[in-house]
């Protein structure tokens, strides 16, 4: 019983952790279906939501209004019979509006007072922060620090967060005026930043033929919160082999204009690149998207469908950029497009003078 994957020292899955993953697959089957009988199309975007749920990470979403942000995020929790609370981010929000606040209250009977804890709208397993960049600094702080320590801290007494827990917190690209936007640093500590885009025509005609219909649809549970806290330690078990490990290091430390072998578009187009963390991202999300995909091992497949959201709030483009168009979403496909993965062992640096070759 001691099989390991070859040439990584990890053991391989076996006995429960296989039946797990084959019960998340088909939860994840299940899941979509469900999804599907309120949101029209957004199957990308769904799939890197559950990918970040069972890594145990927090997401950025980014899009116009009226995309059906909250609508599937709500869903989603039903779907997993999580508590859910929206925080509509406005400029006058306070952190105590979001952590809770001590309340002084009276004991008629002996005349004596104390101060009792008013749990605020971040006690919920699923949180929508909707247009964080709409609320200061401050009030910002409060809700990183809860999802970064998973407790909140209020008059010197900390109170721990139920379990699992995941923050979404939505962003508009347009109205920029009158905001403030997430510095880099704190940026860092969301998993995944998802782009939702415009649907298609057909389903933007569904979407419209439903919501102008009066039709209501029930969703119905496919998992407990227990259960995803399992996945969540069954899929850091997965395996992932020593070249699936060295592609993630390599695409992050190819990001950074003062690698040595950083390729010539990075030092001339980014300002900073990725850290550690990014590689940490990487290789859970490969591996959440493996356990969801019914697999028991990380391909670098894994890593690469998971490096754009990764990525793309984490390098920081230059003026040059801006000045010649490139988008952090180019300078990944870029970047994608010339490392290639390392399975020969070699350095990244004769991997990109390979590449280019």
């Amino acid at each position: 019983m001691s099989e390991t994957l070859e040439a990584t020292g990890q053991p391989a899955l076996i006995g429960d952790d296989l039946q797990a993953v084959e019960r998340l697959q088909n939860g994840y089957e299940r899941i979509r279906a469900e999804l599907a009988k309120v949101i029209v199309g957004q199957d990308a975007v769904i799939d890197e939501l559950l990918i970040a749920l069972v890594s145990n990470g927090h997401v950025i979403l980014e899009g116009v209004p009226g995309l059906a942000k909250t609508l599937m995020i709500s869903t989603l929790a039903r779907c997993l019979a999580l508590s859910f609370n929206r925080i509509q981010f406005t400029p006058d929000l306070m952190p105590s509006d979001i952590t809770g606040t001590d309340v002084i209250q009276e004991d008629r009977a002996s005349g004596t007072r104390q101060f009792r804890f008013i749990r605020g709208p971040i006690f919920a397993n699923v949180i929508l922060a909707d247009e964080i960049n709409r609320t200061p600094p401050k009030t910002q702080a409060a809700l990183l620090e809860a999802m970064q320590e998973r407790h909140v801290t209020v008059g010197g007494t900390r109170h721990d967060l139920t379990p699992p827990f995941f923050v979404l917190a939505t962003q508009n690209p347009i109205e920029q005026e009158g905001t403030y936007p997430l510095p880099e640093a704190q940026q860092d500590r969301f998993m995944f930043k998802v782009f939702v885009g415009y649907p298609s025509y057909e389903q933007e005609y569904q979407i419209a033929e439903r919501t102008t219909a009066g039709q209501t649809h029930d969703v119905e549970p496919v998992f407990t919160g227990d259960e995803i806290l399992a996945f969540q330690q069954i899929v850091r078990r997965i395996p992932a082999a020593p070249h699936a490990i060295r592609h993630a290091l390599d695409l992050v430390r190819l990001t950074r204009p003062n690698e040595p072998a950083a390729p010539e578009f990075v030092r001339r187009m980014l300002t900073w690149g990725a850290g550690p963390r990014a590689v940490q991202a990487l290789i859970l999300g490969a591996k959440a998207r493996a356990a969801l995909k019914g697999r028991h091992h990380v391909s670098t497949d894994d890593i690469r469908a998971v490096t754009h959201p990764v990525l793309r709030h984490r390098i920081v483009t230059n003026f040059s950029a801006e000045a010649e168009g490139f988008t952090p979403e180019r300078i990944i496909d870029q970047l994608l497009s010339v490392v290639q993965p390392n399975v020969t062992g070699m350095s990244q640096d004769r991997q990109y003078q390979k590449a280019i070759a």
